[in-house]
Formats: C-alpha cells, structure tokens, sequence
C-alpha cells in the first residue's frame, strides 16, 4: 500500500467512456484519481504503481473485475479494493468479496456515498500478512517470490514466474486458458508463446509435475513433494 499522503491515490478501472471521467472528476476533490479504461491496462497499473485504495467496474472488457481482483490477491498485494458494478444479487455480492474485494458498491450509486467508503478504506485499512499459497506440499510466497519445501528449501523465481505460478495456484482446481493467462499475468503485446515459455522455466526450476497440461485446454496447478 502507498504511503498516506494528503491526497489518496485511488485506480479508477472503469470502462464506461463516460462514466469513467466523470467518477474521476466527482471523486478529485479527496483523491488523486487515475483512470484505467479496461481490466488489462487496470492490472498493468495496480501491479506497477503504488495505490492507496482501487476501485474496480466488474464488467470489464479483456479482463473482468473479478479475475482482476484475484490476480491482485494472487500477487500478495494488500491494496484495499472495492468492486462497482451493476449486479446486485447476494451471489455476485459474495463472489466479489470472496475474489478479495474489501467492499462492494451496486450501480446506481450517490458519488458522495462512494467517497465516503474509499475514505473508510483507505484510513482504517491495516494490511494483512502476506498470504502462502500451497503447491503441493510446497508453500508459494508470491510477494517475496519464493518457493519454500517442507524441509525449508528455497527456490527463487522471477517475477513472472512468481506471478504465472501465483495465478494457477490461486484456483487450483481449474484449468486455465492460454489468452487467460496472458491476459492476466503478462504485458499487452506479448504473445501467447511466452506462457508456454514460463511453463517451461517453472518446470525447470522445480520439476515437471508443478504445472499439468490440459491438452487443447490450457494449464492447470500441478504439486511438488
């Protein structure tokens, strides 16, 4: 989480051309609002920059909000999120909040009710200790990047590797698509071969049974012993 400063910095994942703006031009008198007009550029942002608090429109093109908010928790990332959306049901509330959200907000909303949840977020939220993500009987630590066996060997990964590894272990029990794991843990502009490619080195690094292959489907969480 960013530093207090007088003025919040708040990402603003939105595509709705305008809506967005004028969320951002509503919300600028208490934060410093920077606005992402869909879920890759929201992830690239909330991943490479520092944040006090993000809000997140759930029905976002490339990347959904809620495959957003997990691939943030799957990082160790402690930013408070809260998720706007038009879908008020109690399962869509239950999912989002159990995706890692911190709040949840139902369009139509009053612009003076949001501000006041992002300044509850952002005064009153302590960041929990950095979560352990199991791969087999492996502990993966996806802030520290490192691979600890039961026996405390450590095997150090890159920040890609971290985050590819982070991502499947996060939903252990699906399989994951090559353009879905693009989307949510590489750059735009990067081709669907660099997954394989990170498939590869993980393997390398640990053994071949950390990541399956679903054959015509995609990836699934594999283990280590």
């Amino acid at each position: 989480m960013a530093a207090m400063t007088a003025t919040p910095r708040v990402l603003l994942v939105e595509d709705d051309p305008q809506l967005g703006p004028l969320m951002a031009e509503l919300l600028g008198d208490d934060f410093d609002v920077v606005l992402a007009p869909d879920g890759r550029e929201g992830l690239r942002l909330a991943l490479g920059e520092e944040w006090d608090a993000l809000v997140v429109d759930r029905g976002l093109p490339l990347v959904d909000g809620v495959s957003l908010v997990k691939s943030i928790r799957a990082r160790g990332l402690a930013v408070p999120i809260l998720i706007l959306t038009a879908l008020g049901s109690v399962p869509d509330k239950v999912e989002g909040l159990d995706a890692g959200a911190n709040d949840y907000l139902v369009k139509p909303f009053d612009s003076d009710e949001l501000a006041a949840r992002l300044r509850a977020l952002t005064r009153s939220y302590a960041p929990p200790a950095p979560a352990l993500l199991a791969v087999g009987s492996w502990d993966l630590d996806p802030a520290a990047r490192v691979l600890t066996s039961p026996y405390g060997h450590r095997v150090e990964l890159s920040a890609a590797e971290a985050s590819l590894l982070a991502r499947l272990a996060a939903e252990p029990d699906r399989v994951h698509s090559r353009a879905e794991l693009l989307a949510s843990v590489f750059d735009a502009g990067d081709t669907p071969g660099v997954v394989d490619t990170y498939v590869h080195y993980l393997r390398k690094k640990t053994d071949r049974t950390v990541i399956r292959t679903v054959h015509g489907v995609g990836y699934q969480l594999g283990g280590l012993e």
